[in-house]
């Protein structure tokens, strides 16, 4: 029998007639449908139907007999191609392809290691579009190893905070939830062992992608099994997106890019804040944590001369206790960037920013600057090999999507 006759008459067949256009995700309550159907014969790339990112569950309802063999493929020995699935009968893996499917694993454009372990990975996607992921290598004082994935959720960022090479970069389009995955499959393809944390502070804000983040994440924790504690989410704020995402009552880590003490000063470091008062943020920050029981995490990234005045530590922790208790703040010594009027502060303002909170009783750690030879801010690997014009109309989108938000 030809593997089109299998294809005709098999149960990958049955599965796809049946299933007709769609099914269910198992993570239904994110909304999300996968299309199971081959694709039109005049499909372009971004038709294509993807592997990777599914559950077993949904692998069931694409073949019910193999579910547990592509799972164990796609996420154990994580196969980066159809014929790779050497476990699986060659007609079966040439039914999956000539109905459309791929596994979804793009290839690695460039990768740049640090001096301290730290590697950056420039992802070029099927569209070839270009997208940071950075691996961070930590050995703790116990001796105990960690892997921390930092990932991407958009190509650029459309809200061009002014200390970010990111937004600088321009934006192009959001990333799709295997596009998110599989930057964390590339780490530990490059360290050959797992990741242990995954936080999305690369490219972009994740709550203008929330759908696809939020299925990305479901993927990591039960599909790569990383425990939800070990991801955290950061955004700088989009208006209403942090209900949203505590409706769904993660156990990850929310962090919050502040950057500010004071609604005039954010407005100049970021100037989507105009569109998200501060008393608002830190009003859904306390009702997060109500709902989620989850301590909020502020990113405060120090400026020299611009925000990292004892002062402005003070006014930051007044803010935080205003608001009650349970809260942390992550300082960032800023990582100068090509083009930026911006300054790193020294040691010692960093220093006495971090004793003003301090002895204000407010939680604060100081993070350790990692892979600074290795184009360590977000954007500058991606900025420096992708020079050319991004599409057009896909800014002026997410800028409709923030308006509404905010009239929402």
């Amino acid at each position: 029998m030809t593997p089109m006759a299998v294809l005709q008459h098999g149960p990958l067949s049955r599965a796809i007639q049946l299933r007709a256009l769609t099914i269910a995700c198992s993570s239904s309550s994110i909304g999300n449908t996968i299309a199971v159907g081959p694709p039109p014969l005049n499909k372009n790339k971004q038709d294509s139907r993807v592997l990777l990112g599914m559950s077993e569950l949904d692998l069931q309802q694409l073949e019910k007999y193999r579910a547990k063999q592509l799972h164990h493929l796609l996420y154990k020995r994580k196969a980066k191609d159809i014929q790779d699935f050497t476990h699986l009968p060659l007609a079966f893996r040439n039914e999956l392809q000539e109905a459309g499917w791929s596994v979804g694993r793009s290839p690695i454009y460039k990768e740049v290691t640090a001096a301290d372990g730290t590697v950056k990975l420039l992802i070029k996607l099927e569209d070839n579009r270009l997208v940071e992921t950075v691996g961070i290598p930590v050995e703790d004082d116990k001796g105990s190893h960690r892997l921390t994935a930092c990932v991407s959720s958009q190509v650029g960022c459309p809200l061009r905070c002014s200390f970010c090479a990111t937004g600088k970069g321009g934006f192009s389009r959001n990333l799709k939830g295997h596009e998110i995955v599989e930057q964390v499959l590339a780490i530990e393809e490059i360290f050959k062992r797992r990741v242990t944390n995954v936080v999305f502070m690369g490219m972009g804000e994740p709550m203008l992608n929330l759908k696809e983040v939020l299925e990305a994440h479901r993927c990591l924790n039960k599909d790569i099994q990383i425990g939800q504690r070990m991801i955290t989410i950061s955004t700088v704020g989009v208006p209403n997106t942090i209900r949203k995402l505590a409706s769904h009552k993660l156990q990850s880590t929310l962090a919050l890019s502040l950057h500010a003490p004071n609604q005039k000063l954010r407005e100049k470091i970021v100037p989507s804040a105009k569109s998200y008062p501060l008393d608002a943020i830190m009003k859904d920050c306390k009702d997060y944590f109500l709902e989620t029981s989850r301590r909020v995490s502020f990113e405060y990234t120090l400026l020299a001369g611009i925000n990292d005045k004892v002062e402005h530590a003070i006014e930051l922790a007044e803010l935080l206790h205003k608001w009650g208790p349970g809260y942390h703040v992550n300082l960032i010594p800023f990582n100068p960037i090509e083009g930026s009027e911006y300054q790193r502060p020294y040691r010692k303002s960093i220093a006495a920013f971090s004793a003003a909170l301090e002895s204000r009783k407010v939680t604060v750690s100081v993070r350790q600057t990692r892979g600074l030879d290795a184009s360590a801010a977000c954007g500058q690997l991606r900025n420096e090999f992708q020079k050319s014009p991004l599409f057009g109309g896909a800014e002026e989108e997410q800028q409709s999507e923030l308006e509404m938000a905010v009239a929402s």
